[in-house]
């Protein structure tokens, strides 16, 4: 790719509970421009390919550009790829595929026990096992508890549904795969990986940036 001075756009999609605040310790050289997805709240019965559609709008498809996505942002990402012409996708703590999620989630499909969980319950079970299940995220607590706080309750009720039913069965090549080997929330027994950070968690995005950093570099040279 001929890039002749131009800044190459890398578009950040950050997870269901973060914002661009998830990237802010992220480090890239002069090549690369940084650019935030915004999130809005999924429409009432809106798939994951519909949601990455809707997303997508604020993408600049008429100059080349990278994905990074962070968990729900990386299924987005993987989504968008089958419809964009992504130069490169990196995933981070992420799932490429509906069979890389946990049980928990798959087993949701079949038994929709978050139906009945109302909206701003939905948070307070985040604020609460948030900090239990990833306790590396209190390495950066206060940013971490500020983004959730800054949550919408229906959109994190709604995400967990367009997780659930996802329905990605495949996903395109080139797609770059950094996985913690301390991720509680996506296990890394459950990905196909191609860079494996020791001690990782879900929440390594900010709490080991300097390490992501340094992979998506190297994973970005040719560019």
């Amino acid at each position: 790719m001929e890039n002749h001075g131009a800044k190459i756009s890398v578009y950040l999609i950050p997870g269901q509970g973060a914002d661009e605040r998830l990237f802010s310790k992220l480090t890239l050289d002069e090549r690369f421009k940084m650019k935030h997805i915004k999130y809005s709240t999924p429409v009432k019965h809106e798939s994951m390919s519909g949601f990455a559609k809707r997303l997508a709008k604020q993408i600049d498809q008429t100059k080349p550009f990278i994905l990074i996505g962070t968990s729900l942002g990386g299924m987005l990402a993987t989504e968008m790829a089958f419809f964009l012409k992504p130069e490169q996708i990196i995933l981070i703590s992420s799932a490429k595929k509906r069979s890389e999620l946990p049980f928990r989630y798959r087993f949701q499909h079949y038994i929709p026990v978050y139906k009945i969980v109302p909206p701003q319950l939905v948070k307070l079970g985040a604020k609460i096992f948030q900090p239990l299940v990833e306790p590396d995220r209190n390495k950066e607590k206060v940013i971490f508890k500020a983004m959730l706080n800054a949550k919408d309750p229906k959109f994190l009720s709604r995400t967990i549904r367009l997780i659930v039913n996802w329905n990605r069965t495949e996903h395109v090549e080139n797609i770059i795969h950094i996985h913690g080997n301390k991720d509680s929330t996506i296990p890394i027994k459950n990905v196909k990986f191609d860079y494996s950070i020791e001690g990782g968690s879900h929440m390594m995005t900010l709490t080991r940036a300097n390490e992501i950093s340094s992979i998506i570099q190297s994973i970005l040279k040719p560019f």
